[in-house]
């Protein structure tokens, strides 16, 4: 069922994105008099699950979910119509309009996604506000896994900045010290400020860290409720209960009672519990993966966490600035995967990976933000200058306008097959990663 609900949330997040972002090509090359012989969402080789035409533009669905297209007359694109372009040009044609009416056509795609995700990010500014935890408010320190351990940081410590810029929204600081490259972080441990020195390449194995929550939050361990069959609920444990201890030894931290119940699977220990101002010692039997039933209380139980709230004039400029931060991220993470140093191309993730990243419960507030990020990435990638993407016709658009004169159309076509060629390769090695994953 959880595959199911991330499938249906990706397959609705991508339709409503190519369709606008075809939308997008769509109505300037009617605006402009250029006919659109068909508007598809999804790829249709051999055959359509549905189609109909309206005068002379056919409207119809692919059975290929790897996108939508637009077919422009007198363009060469993925379609590959050679035909066509033998023919003498005609008027309702794309290559018979002026080079700038061309280029709005070709831009209006990326423009969509981008007008899309500014959208999207005001609507939620204004209707939900922006809540964050401040990283000062972060009063227990930080808990590490084994690479955050390696990379010289401590369970406890305090982040107070990032190569010396402070963080102030503490759940980004792992995406502060992976985008910005961080070489040093700035953390109070014990009370005294101590300069954390990153290892050199040690950025490469953060990218490929199968967490990326490498650094996390400590809290106090108070019982908000039990699971199913629970052992601690059998032995006398109730809800609001602090754990304390463990077989005589003290504890004040979650991360410190999971690291050291793991250590007595298929025990009976002696669980510590604070419950109003008594302290009881109950038996409780751990199972073989390590539990005992028990679920935690939510961290916003410990912090003060921070909401900006919006008024509609004011969420015009928020979502406008909140999605030019987002498209800078963006292409923070795109200069990754071109260094050779960070190898980040081996982590990049097909639609398996795209997938994951939606919630396994139906949750609308996080299925808008994940489009309006996907909008962003989608008008990022068919901007860049490769041919059969949008860029890669801005590209010799803007040739033409500088140098007044069209490259030719087999030049045009060559560039196409490699184009395509190109495309193809990322979308097998996007997708292999995805299925290497899987056997991993």
């Amino acid at each position: 069922m959880e595959i199911l609900i991330k499938a249906l949330q990706l397959i609705m997040s991508l339709s409503i994105l190519v369709i606008l972002h075809e939308l997008g090509h769509f109505i300037p090359a009617k605006l402009f008099k250029t006919r659109v012989e068909k508007f598809y969402l999804f790829f249709d080789p051999w055959f359509s699950l549905f189609k109909i035409k309206r005068k002379d533009t056919e409207y119809g669905i692919g059975w290929l979910p790897l996108g939508g297209y637009v077919k422009i007359s007198g363009m060469i694109d993925e379609s590959m119509d050679k035909e066509q372009m033998k023919q003498a040009p005609q008027p309702w044609e794309f290559r018979s309009k002026p080079a700038w009416q061309r280029l709005i056509i070709m831009l209006g795609g990326v423009t969509v996604n981008v007008l899309l995700a500014v959208l999207i990010y005001i609507v939620m500014l204004a209707s939900l506000g922006e809540e964050y935890l401040p990283a000062k408010n972060v009063k227990y320190g930080i808990t590490c896994d084994s690479l955050a351990l390696e990379m010289g940081l401590r369970n406890g410590d305090k982040i107070i900045s990032v190569d010396n810029n402070v963080v102030e929204d503490f759940l980004k600081i792992p995406a502060e010290i992976i985008l910005e490259q961080a070489t040093t972080i700035q953390v109070v441990r014990d009370g005294k400020a101590k300069n954390i020195i990153i290892p050199t390449g040690f950025l490469n194995r953060l990218i490929r860290h199968k967490s990326t929550d490498f650094i996390g939050i400590r809290f106090p361990f108070e019982i908000a409720d039990f699971t199913k069959n629970s052992a601690a609920k059998k032995a006398g444990i109730k809800v609001n209960d602090k754990i304390i201890g463990l077989n005589g030894k003290w504890m004040n931290f979650y991360d410190e009672f999971r690291a050291e119940i793991v250590k007595h699977k298929s025990q009976t220990v002696n669980v510590a519990v604070l419950r109003n101002n008594d302290t009881l010692s109950l038996a409780v039997k751990v199972s073989a993966e390590g539990l005992i039933g028990i679920q935690t209380k939510a961290i916003t139980n410990y912090f003060i966490f921070k909401k900006h709230e919006y008024s509609v004039i004011e969420a015009i400029p928020a979502g406008a600035v909140k999605a030019y931060k987002a498209i800078g991220n963006y292409l923070k993470q795109l200069k990754l995967i071109f260094s050779p140093e960070m190898k980040a191309y081996e982590s990049l993730g097909g639609f398996i990976a795209i997938g994951n990243i939606f919630p396994s419960d139906w949750d609308w507030v996080a299925f808008w933000n994940l489009t309006a990020f996907l909008s962003i990435i989608l008008a990022i990638m068919n901007v860049l200058p490769i041919p059969a993407l949008d860029g890669g016709h801005v590209l010799f658009l803007l040739y033409e306008i500088i140098v007044r004169r069209k490259p030719s159309e087999k030049f045009m076509e060559y560039a196409q097959y490699a184009g395509m060629i190109l495309l193809l390769g990322l979308l097998l090695l996007a997708n292999g990663n995805d299925v290497v994953k899987l056997f991993r």
